[in-house]
């Protein structure tokens, strides 16, 4: 296994990540990525294969387990109770439990909602320049998932402060400035909740935290602090990936030529699975070991960690002709933007409809949008999304 090096701070790279991707996939299944120390995956074969791979899980090994900073203390509740770090059976029992509350049919319900907002944001759009991310992509999916989880609408901007805060720990370079913020929007967010559910228990509402509420598997129901966890978890990941995933793609669109052809209904939901494959909100997510493994030449300890690189593997020569070439056009297959196996993203269907809903819906209503000024991607990496999206309609 050879030895890469790729700073994930450097601002070249942050812009475009996918010429190193391509270089380093071609040397084999795994390479040791010096800067996070740990082998890392670029082919689609093995990224494919290691999300499956039950020998390996998000879930940290209890013997290496820590107390943690006692400043993180309330991060590392919300973390320890949260879908993404558990694996079965806790993690068995807690899917299946959102699962019930988080139905095809209470997805599809919203529908109606995400088209009318979709077309108010628009009658608000400026003359002239501005930037499309806070008056278009990030309203979308925060308001989409307040309204599923029953939160006020008026709570949207404070809940993306904290889920801005909470999220950052998750990014390369964090800082103890980054994690006391981070502890601090936990707790906020944490007591805010705690709240909530009390009135929920109080006043029960057609939403998904009423239906977390009175959800149950086999005679068991979450516990607040699952419930807690849960909610934090689908409202930072249900808009976070969303609106990286709903700015990549206009952007793409637009560099593009935004063929009208690409958005009708018979080939949008082909254009949305382009643009999560081309341009994908999450680049790199982690496994632990649970035991001693060969995967593609390389022995893995119990407790080594292994990093899965979604952006690099839906960019495989292997699985899609001309990879770097953005083409809508083409037929769609299985993509890793989600990740796959057991932690497959519970929100999935939710952030295509949202996107297969407002990409159209914004390029029928402005059929004269451009970019004004060069998309700048966020120094967030391993999150890869824009930090403006300056557009003009005039």
């Amino acid at each position: 296994m050879k030895t890469v090096s790729q700073s994930p701070l450097d601002p070249a790279f942050v812009q475009d990540p996918y010429p190193f991707y391509a270089a380093t996939r071609q040397q084999g299944g795994l390479q040791f990525w010096e800067d996070y120390g740990m082998p890392a995956a670029f082919k689609h074969a093995a990224v494919h294969m290691l999300l499956r791979d039950r020998r390996l899980g998000r879930e940290i090994p209890a013997e290496l387990r820590t107390e943690g900073p006692a400043h993180l203390a309330p991060f590392l509740l919300t973390e320890a109770n949260s879908l993404l770090d558990m694996e079965p059976p806790r993690h068995t029992r807690l899917r299946k439990l959102v699962l019930h509350a988080f139905t095809s049919r209470g997805i599809e319900v919203q529908r109606p909602f995400i088209e009318t907002l979709c077309h108010e944001l628009i009658d608000q759009f400026p003359t002239g320049e501005f930037d499309l991310l806070p008056a278009y992509c990030t309203q979308v999916p925060i308001l989409v998932i307040c309204r599923l989880l029953g939160v006020p609408a008026e709570m949207s901007a404070q809940l993306l402060d904290w889920s801005h805060d909470m999220v950052a720990m998750y990014q390369a370079g964090r800082t103890v400035e980054t994690e006391h913020k981070a502890a601090k929007a936990a707790g906020a967010f944490t007591d805010y909740l705690r709240g909530f559910l009390d009135e929920r228990r109080r006043t029960p509402g057609d939403d998904l935290i009423t239906r977390l509420l009175t959800a149950e598997e086999d005679g068991e129901t979450l516990t607040e602090d699952e419930l807690i966890g849960t909610c934090i978890l689908l409202l930072n990941a249900g808009h976070e990936a969303t609106v990286h995933a709903l700015g990549n793609g206009v952007k793409c669109l637009l560099e593009h030529g935004a063929d009208p052809a690409w958005l009708t209904p018979e080939a949008i939901e082909n254009t949305v699975e382009e643009i999560l494959r081309f341009d994908p909100p999450l680049h790199l997510f982690t496994r632990y070991a649970y035991e001693e493994v060969e995967v593609f030449g390389h022995r893995l300890q119990r407790g080594d960690q292994v990093a899965l690189l979604l952006g690099a593997a839906n960019r495989d020569p292997a699985v899609c002709p001309d990879p770097d070439t953005f083409r809508p056009t083409r037929p769609a297959k299985t993509n890793v933007a989600f990740g796959g196996g057991v932690h497959f993203c519970v929100g999935a269907p939710l952030a295509r409809m949202e996107m297969q809903i407002a990409l159209p819906i914004l390029f029928e209503r402005c059929p004269t949008l451009r970019l004004s000024q060069h998309p700048v991607y966020s120094n967030t990496y391993h999150f890869h999304g824009l930090t403006q999206l300056m557009v003009e309609t005039g």
